[in-house]
């Protein structure tokens, strides 16, 4: 444990606590012959002992007045799971319903009225928050994008932290555009200079594509294999967006296919662990986080960042506790001499 000073130049108060060996509170008196006194070594070693209680005091008020706190330290932990960072859609699309707008040509698929009303973006963050509930020994940080990404969580185990993040997503609406480029480099960011300590994915969760440049393309190749990061793709398919496992009509790996089309074949191109879900409503999504709980689960060694605390108070209650013992002899010398 490193001790540390907020305000080190008051600790130049110290030699104040040599006051109380400096001072005397018994009046002079004259004696014809101090030798009609026996020697008392009880007297000599309490008036010792009450100077050394009223230097700690003085010395304790100062040391507390110089900000004293325990540095932050790091706290290696070994445990299962992974270190995951949920990478969050936060466009305007994921505010919309599952199927709204829908017109259901197909019998073999009924939506219900309740399967009408589901918001993607809701339903995603009260599934990722069952989800992170149940991997109490993960690592969870998190990103939201839309034009541009936002780091919300650092890395972390405690769970009120990681719901609050999750929570906090459903606060305004999102933008219109999408860049999951950005998204996906705040992401990777997460792992850069890190050593690895076992599984690390990047769980996106996303109702689109887009279409990445080629040297853009080549730099995220790059920075996967170099962190070792695997991927996972919750796409929540929308009301007429295609299908990423093909349907008749698409030119998947062509330069024709959609977006998401085209961004799937490139996530399977990178040679990094990589799986893809389709979710079309709660229990699409609920059955991939469930696939994702199953298949991340290694042991994993993290360091864990133990905040710095403040020791001050400590200080202050040291020196009360001493200060109430020189008043508790003082009044017991009073009320002897009376």
């Amino acid at each position: 444990m490193k001790l540390e000073f907020t305000y080190p130049l008051v600790l130049l108060l110290l030699p104040l606590a040599l006051l109380p060996f400096f001072r005397t509170d018994r009046q002079a008196l004259s004696y014809g012959w101090l030798q009609l006194f026996p020697r008392d070594p009880i007297s000599v070693i309490l008036v010792l002992v009450l100077k050394l209680i009223a230097a700690g005091t003085i010395a304790t008020v100062i040391i507390g007045l110089s900000g004293i706190h325990r540095s932050e330290i790091a706290v290696e932990r070994v445990g299962r799971g992974a270190q995951i960072v949920i990478l969050l859609d936060r466009s305007r699309s994921m505010d919309e319903a599952f199927n709204q707008g829908r017109v259901n040509h197909d019998p073999s698929k009924v939506f219900n009225e309740e399967q009408q009303r589901e918001i993607k973006g809701r339903v995603a963050r009260k599934i990722l928050a069952d989800f992170a509930s149940k991997r109490p020994q993960d690592m969870f940080g998190m990103v939201g994008f839309s034009t541009y990404p936002m780091r919300v969580l650092e890395f972390t185990q405690k769970q009120e932290v990681v719901q609050a993040a999750i929570r906090a997503g459903d606060v305004g609406r999102g933008l219109a555009e999408t860049d999951i480029a950005r998204g996906l480099f705040a992401a990777l960011a997460f792992f850069d200079n890190q050593p690895y300590a076992g599984s690390r994915i990047i769980l996106l969760v996303s109702d689109g594509g887009a279409r990445i440049d080629a040297a853009t393309r080549e730099k995220l190749t790059i920075v996967m294999k170099r962190n070792r990061t695997g991927l996972y793709w919750i796409y929540l398919r929308s009301v007429h967006s295609p299908s990423l496992f093909g349907e008749p009509g698409d030119t998947i790996g062509s330069v024709d296919a959609s977006p998401e089309i085209a961004l799937h074949e490139f996530f399977k191109s990178i040679k990094t662990p990589y799986h893809a879900y389709e979710a079309e409503n709660s229990n699409a999504l609920r059955f991939a986080t469930q696939d994702v709980n199953r298949l991340e689960n290694l042991p994993i060694t993290f360091n864990e960042i133990i905040p710095r605390r403040d020791l001050s108070w400590e200080c202050y209650l040291v020196a009360a506790s001493l200060l109430i013992i020189m008043l508790a002899t003082k009044f017991i010398e009073v009320k002897a001499w009376r």
